[in-house]
């Protein structure tokens, strides 16, 4: 899983660290840089696929359903770096990757690297930092790749390499030693089971195609739920009649999904919901809420990601009326946990830091501008000064809403 995502010179910001825990709430209003934090996990997703880093950057129709988002537009500074910190194989180690982008006067790729942080048993905050495998144009040679291992050079990259590319997926197969293969690929892995969640209820409403892997905006709900297997079909149906009395408006009795014609090719999602005197109604997506299919879109996720996955919900409260936020943060908790699935979650509704437990609070990131720089920052509402006089005498919803700037 990730531990952190940091970000320099990417879109509005500078510089920012994310800390990735099981829960991880991403607050801030429009403009505040919270859609760019997601967007950077995008294309750490998007280069391990093996898509060209302009294709990555255009937003074209290849990416994951966005609204609102701009077509990406070159920082001031010629290059930006992101990096992610994976948790590695046992609980004293991860790994440090990262991808440096030129961006003028055209964009490549012009450095990747991967470090292993070793933490001893007498210092976990300050681990013992090693380079592992560095990957860099050569000095004086804008054809050519240079490769280190271990600090030392190794080879470099023929005339041939793509830099739109990542190196090191042009690396396999290219003489590593098997302990440098096993680092690049156990990384890619880790960044490919992220799943970033954006549920698009009008596109849930129609037949969908028979399928094993639920799409970002999970448009084909229908087809993964008929596909599922008996014993899935079951905990999904539990779950959903756990939760769904309680959560969204009007209250779910049960949910499912069959095949709709005589090949099984397509399928359509159906509910039975409670009516307003208490009489049970069978209806299918066309009918349901926008609510409703929200829930079950979130539901379906948490319950077909691969254990060790990391989920990505994009505005998780929409369409919730406030009274159900409570509830939606303890379903994420009990399901992330008992699912082994970290979850990220974003809004710009200062609401639902209101429904926070105090244990809850490290777990908060507040996107918002610096108000002389009009850069993006990322504050951990912990970290504000005078919290606990502040939290004892404020909503948290208006720390999140100032940026943490409140005053006693």
């Amino acid at each position: 899983m990730l531990k952190k995502l940091i970000l320099e010179n990417w879109k509005s910001f500078r510089y920012a660290e994310l800390p990735l825990n099981r829960l991880t709430v991403l607050i801030g209003t429009n403009s505040s840089g919270r859609a760019n934090v997601v967007e950077a996990l995008e294309f750490f997703i998007l280069l391990v696929q093996g898509k060209e880093i302009k294709t990555t950057l255009s937003h074209d129709a290849t990416l994951p359903a966005r609204q609102g988002s701009r077509s990406w537009t070159p920082p001031p500074q010629s290059q930006f770096t992101l990096q992610v910190v994976v948790q590695g194989e046992d609980h004293h180690t991860d790994y440090l990757y990262s991808i440096t982008i030129q961006t003028k006067p055209n964009i490549r790729v012009i450095q990747e690297s991967i470090a292993r942080q070793y933490y001893q048993h007498y210092n976990q905050t300050n681990p013992v930092l090693t380079d592992l495998i560095k990957a860099y144009i050569k000095a004086g040679n804008e054809l050519q790749i240079e490769v280190e291992l271990y600090g030392r050079q190794f080879f470099y990259f023929p005339k041939s390499w793509n830099n739109h590319q990542s190196i090191f997926l042009q690396l396999k197969g290219m003489g590593l030693n098997d302990k440098m293969f096993w680092v690049i690929s156990y990384i890619g892995r880790v960044i490919e089971n992220i799943f970033i969640l954006n549920p698009i209820p009008g596109k849930m409403r129609d037949y969908a195609p028979i399928s094993d892997s639920l799409e970002s905006n999970a448009s084909n709900i229908a087809g993964v739920l008929a596909s599922l297997t008996d014993q899935q079909k079951a905990e999904f149906e539990s779950t959903v009649s756990a939760y769904g009395k309680h959560l969204p408006k009007p209250d779910i009795q049960k949910a499912w999904a069959t095949s709709a014609d005589r090949l099984g090719k397509d399928a359509m999602l159906y509910c039975q919901e409670q009516g307003q005197s208490g009489e049970i109604i069978e209806i299918d997506a066309r009918m349901m809420s926008d609510g409703t299919l929200r829930f079950l879109a979130i539901i379906t996720a948490l319950l077909t990601r691969p254990e060790g996955s990391q989920l990505v919900i994009k505005e998780v409260d929409k369409g919730l009326p406030p009274d159900r936020l409570e509830l939606l943060l303890k379903i994420l908790k009990e399901l992330s946990e008992k699912r082994n699935i970290n979850i990220v979650i974003t809004t710009q509704n200062p609401a639902l830091l209101d429904a926070l437990a105090p244990d809850k609070i490290p777990f908060v990131i507040v996107a918002h501008r610096d108000s002389n720089a009009g850069e993006s920052q990322l504050t951990l509402l912990e970290s504000i000064e005078n919290f606990p006089q502040l939290f004892a005498s404020v909503l948290l919803s208006k720390l999140a809403s100032n940026g943490g700037e409140v005053t006693a």
